[in-house]
């Protein structure tokens, strides 16, 4: 992992150029956050080709809907807090319902918004939308995972959703690393234990990873960027290998990762799993590291279940 750092909403912005100058039929839409979301990047190339729909996110997920039934690949940008929970209706009866290929690609997810405070800190949008039959849902920790994402899920014939960040994260991947959408990745070969994290928190699993290292204890981090369809395998075999499981998430533990692991668990390799997230409350404002620190999904935390 590296020193250096960039948002993952960035890397999508910079992402959608890219893609759409390999694919003509890719449109974006958002609502009035380009220059958050950076879309913007987008609008500047590619004026024809993006639509501002206003603050009016419901509007956006059917037009969106409706770009898809012509032929074209739409990315539908706004905030998490809005797209998954504003504009539900809309993505379940306009585009997972009919299986329309439209890109939900939701930033400043998590409590790691952070100042904006409890009704901008969307921390149920992976229960929600993985609960949604036919959506696939995706929460990228880095720069190229984003970028590989965001090129990927244009060529998934359905809707996705991808959850995006505003706090800007460490480089965790080189060029060499190769990602496929439903599995995820392991870093690491310890028989201590596992780490399962998504987005923002990997970055803090391998932290935990080096400080546990030092303490000569073993453990492998297991980046699940896609959430559904999880990486059943993967999982089971986590369990059968190392002696301790955690799941860690800048989300509500009910519902979100920790949820989708307990339910392979459940049914194929009965083992205790202890969920690091929001314990079923709302967020608060404050500084994003220090809200981290405040809901106990850092790496001392996570190192902390193991001393």
């Amino acid at each position: 992992m590296k020193e250096e750092k960039k948002a993952t909403r960035q890397s999508y912005g910079e992402a959608l150029v890219e893609l759409g100058k390999q694919n003509s039929n890719v449109v974006v839409l958002d609502a009035d956050l380009a220059g958050a979301t950076q879309t913007e990047l987008f609008a500047k190339e590619y004026p024809d080709r993006f639509f501002d729909m206003g603050i009016a996110e419901q509007d956006m997920m059917s037009t969106a809907a409706g770009f898809a039934t012509c032929g074209k690949i739409p990315y539908a940008s706004t905030f998490a807090v809005f797209a998954a929970g504003r504009a539900y209706d809309q993505i379940r009866n306009s585009i997972c319902y009919p299986e329309l290929p439209v890109k939900i690609c939701a930033t400043h997810a998590g409590i790691t918004v952070g100042e904006d405070g409890a009704t901008h800190q969307m921390i149920e949008d992976i229960s929600l939308m993985r609960t949604l039959p036919n959506m696939t849902v995706m929460s990228v920790s880095d720069d190229l995972q984003t970028k590989w994402a965001v090129n990927e899920i244009a060529k998934v014939n359905g809707p996705v959703y991808l959850r995006l960040s505003r706090l800007s994260t460490n480089i965790i991947y080189d060029e060499n690393q190769k990602f496929e959408i439903g599995k995820a990745v392991q870093l690491g070969e310890g028989e201590d234990g596992t780490i399962f994290a998504t987005g923002v928190t990997v970055a803090e699993a391998l932290k935990a990873q080096e400080i546990l290292e030092q303490k000569g204890l073993h453990v492998r981090v297991v980046d699940i960027h896609t959430i559904k369809p999880i990486d059943k395998d993967t999982i089971i075999k986590s369990a059968k290998e190392t002696k301790k499981l955690i799941s860690v998430e800048d989300h509500n533990i009910i519902g979100g990762l920790g949820s989708a692991i307990s339910e392979i668990l459940t049914e194929y390799e009965p083992a205790k799993l202890t969920r690091l997230g929001i314990k079923d409350v709302f967020g608060r404002s404050g500084k994003a590291t220090e809200l981290m620190e405040y809901f106990g999904i850092t790496a001392k935390n996570i190192v902390e279940q193991f001393i």
